[in-house]
């Protein structure tokens, strides 16, 4: 896989060294020669040009690109970026920083991002999932499709303790994607029988997100027809 990441801080480099020890083809785009020039160690490629030009990223090859990565620390260049990777060259990924939790409302497929990672909304959620039993706790947003991964807990008088998963009645645009239990992962078939205690994993559409509490968090009023 065909990787360009923009922005050469520590994000960059992190994402950098981890994708190429993993065997991907990587390329980093950095306006800083300084920083540029401390990326021989890493035996990875940089091209020194501003990449919120067009110019910089036909460069770089995006035309042959599978991701691209906008981790500057602006968010203005890292949507002007993506919007350019999606626009002008058709990258099938675009995975975007989000620096300022205010700014993320912005990331979304209107400016090309497919995927938008904001540290501190992350940090949040693993700290709420981390504490919370018995309540719907999002993990994760796919900006392509708008559907959330959240995850519950189940506490003692949770609707689905004892129950069957084809007996739940779950919306067709929400799944069951995993279930952990003590520890192990289980995956879930429709006799798989839900208990107390169990972390249940869940990719739902926003629309569909109050009728997967209602069927797995204890005391939520079941949605209406």
């Amino acid at each position: 896989m065909k990787v360009v990441i923009a922005g050469a801080g520590n994000v960059g480099t992190f994402l950098a060294g981890d994708l190429r020890r993993a065997g991907h083809e990587v390329l980093v785009i950095e306006i800083d020669p300084d920083v540029a020039s401390r990326w021989g160690a890493l035996d990875v490629p940089v091209v020194v040009r501003d990449a919120c030009e067009v110019s910089a990223l036909d460069v770089a090859g995006l035309a042959t690109t599978d991701v691209v990565v906008a981790a500057t620390g602006d968010d203005e260049d890292n949507l002007v970026i993506s919007l350019l990777a999606k626009q002008e060259f058709a990258v099938p990924r675009v995975v975007a920083r989000v620096n300022h939790p205010k700014n993320h409302w912005l990331f979304n497929q209107t400016w090309g991002v497919d995927i938008a990672v904001s540290t501190p909304h992350l940090l949040a959620s693993l700290v709420e999932e981390a504490v919370s039993v018995g309540s719907l706790v999002r993990l994760l947003q796919l900006e392509s499709s708008g559907a959330h991964l959240v995850e519950v807990t189940l506490a003692p008088g949770s609707p689905a303790a004892g129950q069957q998963l084809a007996q739940l009645g779950m919306p067709r645009d929400a799944t069951v994607v995993a279930v952990v239990r003590r520890a192990h992962v289980v995956v879930p078939r429709g006799d798989t029988t839900f208990e107390v205690g169990d972390e249940v994993l869940v990719l739902a559409s926003p629309e569909s997100e109050d009728a997967v509490r209602a069927l797995l968090v204890a005391g939520v009023p079941e949605q209406g027809p």
